[in-house]
């Protein structure tokens, strides 16, 4: 009885049906829109944060570089035991 009354036209079942898709259709719109936030968001951050990875690490080799440069008049000493220490480097000409 039920069918039969669905399977008409003008039923009100189908209007109730109708109403009921609509809704569905308006909130998976909506959740679709607040996912597609949240994850445009996170993209965001993570190129915020590659973006200040990459500054520090040219930073890092900029330091690098210069502690490099800096190290032309340092003498290697290497530690025998004790109080007893060698040192390299200090008697060649420069």
């Amino acid at each position: 009885m039920v069918k039969e009354f669905a399977a008409r036209h003008g039923s009100a079942l189908r209007s109730l049906a109708l109403v009921g898709g609509l809704l569905a259709t308006i909130a998976a719109a909506v959740v679709g829109a607040v996912l597609a936030v949240v994850f445009a968001a996170t993209v965001a951050v993570i190129a915020l944060m590659a973006s200040a990875l990459l500054g520090f690490a040219g930073l890092a080799l900029r330091a690098r570089r210069t502690a490099r440069a800096r190290t032309e008049g340092v003498i290697e000493a290497r530690h025998l035991g004790g109080h007893h220490w060698v040192a390299y480097g200090w008697n060649e000409p420069r």
